[in-house]
Formats: structure tokens, C-alpha cells, sequence
């Protein structure tokens, strides 16, 4: 089992004394400077007061437009989370960015996917299972969080289908299933004597992994969600 599904690194963050002070002091040197050039402007003459205001207002423009981009399309939603409650989402571009990928990487795997009784192959569901728990893992730590108000993120909602949903399934199943494979090389996984459980309960994971993977994609804006994953049929 990968050490990345069981380990978590605490990290610990010191603050230096006298920071206050330190950026009060830093504020008094910035506002005496502000006043000094507002001072220099005036007895500068009109071009270069017009400058210097254009610069400004130029700065403020940009800095304004980079806000808006960050928060635009900002809204809220409410999503039912298995084994949780209903729960409100605040989304704003960012989010349905994440949800985007986090949707894409869930519905390509043939874990959303049901088995029917002898058919597939477990080996390759779970190898399929602890490439999302990775994949979605990856997806998180390079994403900046997508936090914004006092709404749930969705980061939130994929951390809760790691450890509520992935994580127990894979420690007791994965393990399982290589202890029969190391002690019976070339035996058919048909043979096991634990298949039917392990078939029993994959299901029930399934179920519940479509739930988030529908939940990604509401919260991306995915129109019909169903289709792609095959759970309800397509009308012609």
C-alpha cells in the first residue's frame, strides 16, 4: 500500500516577534513617502501631476480587473455529500475549474463503472481506484484553494471521497486481494474465496463515487452529467 494514503506531515509555521512593530514601521515609511510625492507633484506642474494619476488609476484598473477575474461568476450552491448532509458551495470560476478536472479524471475510469457478477476484473478496478485516490491527491496539491466566503469548497468534498470513500475500501481490499495473488501466481481471481464480498462492497463504493463524481460536475456546470457516466439512458 502506497505510504501516500496512510501518512500526513504536520507543518509547523513560527512568527517572528516584534512583526507588528516591524509592519507598523514599514506603514509609517510608506505614508511619509506617499505625502512627499504628493507634495512633489504639486509644485511639479500639470503634465506631470496628469501622469502620475493616469499611472495610478491605470494600477488601480489592473489590479481591480485581476480581482473581478478572481470572483467572478461567484455563487452558491447547494449539493448533497454521501454520508454527509446538504451542503452549500460557494463556486466561482476557479472552482468549476478544479470540479472540471477532478470530474474528468473520475468518469474516465472504469472504477465509476458497475461490474455485473463474473464479469471485469477486480485487479483492474482497484489499480483503477488507487489511480483516482493519487490522481485526485495531485490534482488538489497543484491547485491554489478555492476558497471564498464562508461557502464549503470543493476541495472539501474531494478530501471527504479519499478518506471516506477510497481510503478504507483500498486498505482492506488491496491488501486482500495481493495476499491471494502472492500466495496463488498464474490462479485465476475467479478462484478467490473472497471475490463475491469484495464484488459486494465494490458496488456499494461505486455508488456512492458517483454521487462526488455527479458533484463535480454540478459544481463545474457540466450539462447532464448522467450521460457521460452511463446511469441513465440516452433518449434519441
Amino acid at each position: 500500500m502506497d505510504r501516500g494514503l496512510r501518512d500526513y506531515t504536520p507543518c509547523v509555521i513560527f512568527t517572528l516577534p516584534g512583526s507588528r512593530t516591524v509592519r507598523a514601521f514599514t506603514a509609517a515609511v510608506v505614508g511619509g513617502a506617499a505625502g512627499a510625492g504628493v507634495y512633489g507633484l504639486q509644485s511639479a506642474g500639470g503634465v506631470y501631476a496628469f501622469t502620475a494619476v493616469g499611472a495610478a488609476v491605470g494600477a488601480l484598473g489592473y489590479l481591480a480587473a485581476g480581482f473581478y477575474r478572481r470572483t467572478a461568476r461567484l455563487t452558491e450552491m447547494r449539493i448533497t455529500v454521501p454520508q454527509l448532509s446538504e451542503l452549500t458551495f460557494v463556486v466561482n470560476d476557479h472552482t468549476r475549474a478544479v470540479s472540471w478536472q477532478l470530474f474528468v479524471e473520475s468518469v474516465t475510469r472504469t472504477s465509476t463503472q458497475r461490474l455485473d457478477d463474473g464479469d471485469g476484473n477486480l485487479r483492474e478496478v482497484l489499480t483503477s481506484l488507487y489511480g483516482l485516490f493519487a490522481t485526485t491527491r495531485d490534482i488538489l496539491k497543484a491547485a491554489r484553494p478555492t476558497g471564498h466566503g464562508d461557502g464549503v469548497t470543493v476541495e472539501y468534498l474531494a478530501v471527504n471521497l479519499l478518506n471516506r470513500e477510497l481510503r478504507p475500501f483500498l486498505s482492506k481490499w488491496h491488501v486482500r486481494l495481493r495476499e491471494f495473488e502472492d500466495a496463488n501466481p498464474g490462479l485465476d481471481e475467479s478462484r478467490w474465496p473472497q471475490a463475491a464480498e469484495c464484488r459486494r462492497e465494490l458496488a456499494r463504493l461505486q455508488d456512492d463515487v458517483q454521487k462526488y463524481v455527479l458533484d463535480f460536475a454540478r459544481l463545474a456546470g457540466v450539462r447532464d452529467p448522467e450521460l457521460m457516466l452511463g446511469t441513465v439512458p440516452r433518449t434519441p
